[in-house]
This record gives structure tokens, sequence and C-alpha cells, in this order.
């Protein structure tokens, strides 16, 4: 694994942290570690919809025996949740 070293971080933005960190019961290492794979893991969707708007933009789309998107979102968070999923800050998931 890497190992990440961020400097001059303001002592409020850390005591923030540091308090969301105790309210899950976590390190704030690992809190940290959660808040970097979530964003991580935003990037990932950013570029999925960048190509899902790039091929509606030259005609595609869905097949008319495609699964049906709510069914699939459905599957997916509970998939996330089973994983156990981490909340983001600020109750959002």
């Amino acid at each position: 694994m890497a190992v990440l070293t961020i400097r001059d971080v303001p002592e409020d933005t850390k005591a923030a942290l540091a308090r969301d960190a105790r309210q899950r019961g976590q390190s704030l290492q690992a809190f940290l570690l959660a808040v970097l794979e979530r964003q991580a893991e935003f990037g990932r969707n950013r570029e999925l919809l960048a190509e899902i708007a790039d091929e509606l933009a030259e005609g595609g789309g869905a097949d008319a025996d495609a699964a049906d998107a709510a069914d699939l979102l459905a599957q997916a968070r509970a998939g996330r949740d089973i994983a156990g999923g981490a909340e983001a800050p600020g109750g959002a998931a």
C-alpha cells in the first residue's frame, strides 16, 4: 500500500475530521482512508457517466430487453449495504 502525507492541515480541519472519526468509532487514519476510497469511487463514477453521455450522444441507448434501472440500483445498494458501505460525512450515502 502507498503512504500519503498531507502537510499544512489547519488545526480546526484536523479537529473536525478527528471528531467525525470518533463519532463513527474509527481512528482518524481509518476514517480518512474511507473518505479517500469514496472519493476515488466518485471519480470512477464520473468516468462512467461521461462514457454513457458519449454513447447516448452517438445515438446509443438501452435495448428493449435491458434490465430496469430501478432494479439495478436496488441490487447495487443492497450489495453495498451488505458489504458494509460507509456513510458519507454529514449523513449522506
